[in-house]
């Protein structure tokens, strides 16, 4: 009975979302109001029955299926997403574009960035005077832990030539499927590479580049209808996905682990100053720059994926920025899976710096500020774009450094509470280098930028 009364609460809930919907209330506060709904359910369960009861953990795996399948349909929309966007950002190129300068500008912009934000992870977990030695000793109590073992065997053993060789695709349709852990970096790989070849084809016989070009606009299209489709989705599941993690996570482990997560925050505060100052060096207000991106960087809060926020983040760097097309596919596609200052610089680098001291590193040691800071840019290639990412980038970064894992485990428990602002840190990064990369390349429309009334509003998910 207990377990029916807690689904017909999680339906009524439900309901009241789409009810905002029915009545067009904006979607970024519907978003909010089935993230704030979820704390505020899922912490009543907590303090009516307490984590690991039998009752509410069967109602929420019910629940899950709401949460769950809306998940699941962001990790459908990944590898189309790289692929479509990436191809059309070649078809759309125009004579006078210089493609190379703006892969170059925007790959080194994240890449800079994500090295930048290992630094301030550094220099954040030492003045907190983090811990490793208890961190880790408490790692057995995660049920996830052989699970996270069974992960890092698949890039185990490897060296990192090995490792960035794995990158290369070696069969397109085995990694469009994300059978293999490289496979989003590997779709990136092919999808350039067949851009490249569209704008061969281009010069020489322009008539089955304008074939292949359609083919290309109808299924960007397409895909982006289905993209429209499933984030009409989020309220409903981030309400469901926030409702489990607060029904279920425990009090005691938050309490504990309370310090880490200031530290992971302090530092993602940090990093958004400092993309803040890059603006500034490259003469455009910061200020300007965060309510232009308000909207994307919420829904990349609440929702906890890049993917899912890809759509955002190019129209807001289009329609409210002043950024060319060009550059915006790019760095809105390449900050999916490549240099994610949050989940691929910041949270591989903290937990590297906890356990180094238990396993005899000397941090006062600029060789080991060093290879923390390669491996963060290591594992930060190919970071899936559906919360949870930082916990693969961790992985690789510690097989890359030879670390143990169970630190690892034990942050499973609070991961999702730190994957919000990791990924809204991450689109942002995105943003920030194509921007900063359509300024230096003088291809930036100043005057939208400064323009109070260009704006980006996500109409389409109401």
């Amino acid at each position: 009975m207990g377990i029916v009364i807690v689904l017909i609460i999680f339906a009524v809930l439900l309901y009241g979302l789409f009810i905002l919907q029915q009545q067009h209330v904006g979607y970024t506060k519907r978003v909010f109001v089935g993230l704030t709904l979820g704390i505020v359910f899922g912490g009543m369960l907590q303090g009516l029955f307490g984590s690991g009861n039998a009752m509410v953990d069967e109602a929420i795996e019910w629940i899950n299926i709401v949460g769950g399948g809306y998940v699941r349909f962001l990790q459908l929309l990944i590898m189309p997403l790289i692929f479509v966007s990436l191809v059309q950002s070649f078809t759309k190129i125009e004579r006078n574009i210089n493609i190379g300068k703006i892969s170059t500008n925007v790959l080194g912009m994240l890449t800079i960035t994500v090295m930048v934000a290992s630094v301030v992870a550094i220099i954040v977990t030492l003045l907190f005077n983090l811990d490793g030695a208890e961190f880790t000793r408490k790692a057995g109590e995660s049920m996830q832990f052989l699970d996270l073992q069974e992960r890092q065997a698949q890039v185990a053993n490897l060296s990192i030539p090995e490792q960035l060789l794995n990158y290369i695709p070696s069969n397109i349709f085995e990694d469009l499927a994300n059978l293999r852990i490289s496979s989003t970096i590997s779709v990136v790989i092919f999808s350039v590479l067949l851009g490249t070849a569209y704008l061969g084809v281009n010069r020489k016989e322009p008539e089955y580049a304008k074939s292949f070009k359609h083919m290309i606009d109808t299924l960007h299209v397409i895909v982006m209808r289905i993209v429209t489709l499933v984030l009409r989705m989020a309220p409903f599941g981030i309400f469901a996905i926030m409702t489990r993690m607060t029904a279920t996570l425990s009090i005691e482990s938050l309490l504990d682990l309370g310090i880490f997560l200031v530290a992971n925050y302090t530092a993602i505060f940090i990093m958004f100053m400092i993309h803040g100052i890059i603006l500034l060096l490259h003469g455009l207000n910061p200020i300007q720059f965060f309510k232009k991106a308000g909207t994307a960087l919420s829904f990349a809060f609440s929702s906890r994926s890049s993917a899912g926020t890809l759509p955002m983040n190019i129209a807001t760097q289009t329609d409210a920025l002043g950024v060319d097309s060009t550059t915006a596919n790019f760095s809105a596609t390449f900050g999916m899976s490549i240099g994610q200052n949050g989940c691929g610089g910041i949270y591989p680098a903290i937990l590297a710096v906890i356990v180094a001291p238990t396993v005899g590193w000397d941090m006062s040691n600029p060789i080991t500020w060093i290879s923390i800071i390669l491996a963060a840019a290591i594992s930060s290639l190919g970071v899936a774009g559906v919360g949870g990412g930082g916990t693969f980038a961790a992985l690789i970064a510690f097989n890359v450094l030879g670390l143990p894992i169970e630190i690892v485990g034990l942050m499973i428990s609070i991961e999702p509470i730190i994957d919000m602002g990791r990924t809204a840190l991450n689109v942002n990064g995105s943003i920030i280098a194509g921007v900063t990369s359509s300024k230096r390349l003088n291809l930036l429309d100043k005057s939208v930028y400064d323009d109070n009334s260009k704006q980006f509003v996500s109409d389409s998910t109401n």
